[in-house]
Parts: C-alpha cells; sequence; structure tokens
C-alpha cells in the first residue's frame, strides 16, 4: 500500500482484496492480532463530530495492542491556531498514524504531503474511503458473487457516494446513483446516473441511502427537503427491488426523512453490520499501513 490512505483510488483492485482477506481473519481469530500494534500510536484528529468513525478506530486500535489520542476540533483549531504544516511535522514525531476527519479534502491531502507517518481520510466533503471499503466488505460477506449484483444508491450524491462509484467500478459491481438534478456525485467512472429513484432500484439487489443533509450543510437543510422529497427509501420504493433486496445506510440516519422506520428496521437492513465492519477493515487497514514499520 501506499504510505497515506486519502482515497479509495490510493489501492489497487489487489491491496482491496487483501484488506478484506486480512479482515476475514481479523473476524475470526481476534486474539491472534491482539499484540500486532503494540507500541504504535494513532492520532484522531475530527473537525467533525463522529460516532462510528471515532469510536471503530479507538477499539480497533486497542484490540490491536496499540493506543489512540483523540484531538477534538477545539485542542488543534487546525490551520487556524496552527498550520496544517506545522501540525503534520510535529505529530510525525510524537505517533505513528494520523487519522483526519475534516471538511476539505485539500486540508487532508496537506497533511499527507507533511507527513511522515501516514495519514489516513476519516472523512472529507469529497471522499470517505474507509466507509465504501466497510461497506463493499459486508456485500462481500452477503453476496457469492460481488459482480452478480447491483447497488442502486438513492439520494446525495455526497462523500460516500463518491467512495462507493470509485470501490465498485474497481470491484466489478454494476452500481446505479438516484439523485436530483444539481446533487448528482463528483466521481464520475462507470457512473450509471438515474433522476427517478424508482427507474434506479427496478430489480436491483441492494439499496444504500445517506442523510440529505450533512454536516456543514445545515443551511441547505429545508432546500434538501424539498429538493429529495421524492427519494426516500420506503416501502413503496422497496417493492421495486429484488424481494431478498439488501438495505444499506452509513449512518447516522434521519429516520422519517431519507429511510423510514420500517425499512431500516426490516429483516432485509444490514446496517448495523456495515457500522460493525467499519472496525474489522480499519484494524486491516492499520495493520498493513503499520506493521513493521519504523
Amino acid at each position: 500500500m501506499k504510505k497515506d490512505l486519502i482515497s479509495i483510488n490510493d489501492l489497487s483492485v489487489q491491496e482491496i482484496r487483501d484488506i478484506f482477506a486480512l479482515t476475514d481473519k481479523l473476524k475470526k481469530d481476534k486474539a491472534k492480532f491482539s499484540n500486532v500494534l503494540t507500541g504504535k500510536t494513532l492520532a484522531l484528529i475530527f473537525q467533525k463530530p463522529s460516532n462510528r468513525t471515532r469510536v471503530s478506530f479507538e477499539v480497533g486500535m486497542y484490540q490491536l495492542g496499540g493506543n489512540s489520542i483523540y484531538l477534538a476540533p477545539q485542542e488543534i483549531n487546525l490551520g487556524v491556531r496552527e498550520s496544517i504544516e506545522d501540525v503534520a511535522k510535529t505529530l510525525s514525531r510524537y505517533v505513528d498514524a494520523i487519522v483526519l476527519r475534516t471538511y476539505k479534502h485539500e486540508d487532508i491531502i496537506e497533511m499527507a504531503k507533511y507527513s511522515r507517518i501516514p495519514v489516513i481520510n476519516g472523512l472529507s466533503d469529497f471522499e470517505h474511503p474507509c466507509q465504501a471499503l466497510a461497506d463493499v466488505y459486508t456485500l462481500k460477506e452477503r453476496c457469492k458473487s460481488l459482480k452478480d449484483i447491483t447497488l442502486a444508491y438513492v439520494g446525495d450524491g455526497n462523500n460516500v457516494c463518491n467512495s462507493l462509484v470509485s470501490v465498485c467500478f474497481k470491484l466489478g459491481i454494476k452500481m446505479r446513483v438516484a439523485c436530483p438534478l444539481g446533487y448528482e456525485p463528483r466521481v464520475k467512472v462507470g457512473l450509471n446516473l438515474f433522476y427517478q429513484p424508482k427507474e434506479a432500484v427496478e430489480d436491483v439487489d441492494i439499496i444504500y441511502t445517506d442523510v440529505w443533509t450533512s454536516m456543514g450543510q445545515e443551511k441547505e437543510a429545508q432546500k434538501r427537503r424539498k429538493d429529495f422529497k421524492d427519494f426516500q427509501v420506503n416501502k413503496e420504493l422497496v417493492s421495486l427491488a429484488k424481494k431478498d433486496v439488501l438495505i444499506m445506510h452509513c449512518l447516522p440516519a434521519h429516520r422519517g426523512e431519507e429511510i423510514t422506520d420500517e425499512i431500516i428496521n426490516s429483516k432485509n437492513s444490514i446496517v448495523f453490520d456495515q457500522a460493525e465492519n467499519r472496525m474489522h477493515v480499519q484494524k486491516a487497514i492499520l495493520i498493513k499501513l503499520l506493521k513493521n514499520k519504523a
């Protein structure tokens, strides 16, 4: 692997498969890997609040025998109190890797430029690679072959969608994206775009959705609710897909907006499998980036 994981495009197809193979081993025998990162420390720099990203990285690092340090927005005030360059150079002397969860994707690129240690994208406005990898790993556990399935993403063409488009293209998963005009994903490779959700979900194996209004877009919430009102994943929409369609959401969910309680709580939902697999996949990523590195 490269020094950093900033984008899905930092990974080859074989590297993704290797991460998944290691994830299988980590899930099967947690104790076997309990000391693999002993003496290693992970810095978590979060400009955005988090549940899954923070907990999955902290617990995952602990289970691998390492340590983590959480740095809240007010503690560093990245780029204001101290430049990204100086933070990167300083932390490179203290810790072994950095997870940066931020607004601007350019901040992660700059952090990696000046850091001597691996930098992992914990979310930016452009990509969320750890989420997308965990999502596809979850599908690998459920489906006989990734190349025989079709995933329909319904909603905002946001960071999660961008990463999903990239990873699905790399692994041969057929993906459709349904969004309102003006909300298309920025990643276009292999993109099969729809503006009517009913057309996108017809006979698909998976329906995936995310919030209509992400952190930092609160001022747009009213307009977005209006623009996305026909894009709710509900019983009517799900009925157009295959009978055993899997339901996915990266969480947190705004229940009653992009998805109904009935659907997210249904037997077809694998939402919390996705959430759990964030930790397992990220443990594999940490090992790949940190094991046997000085």
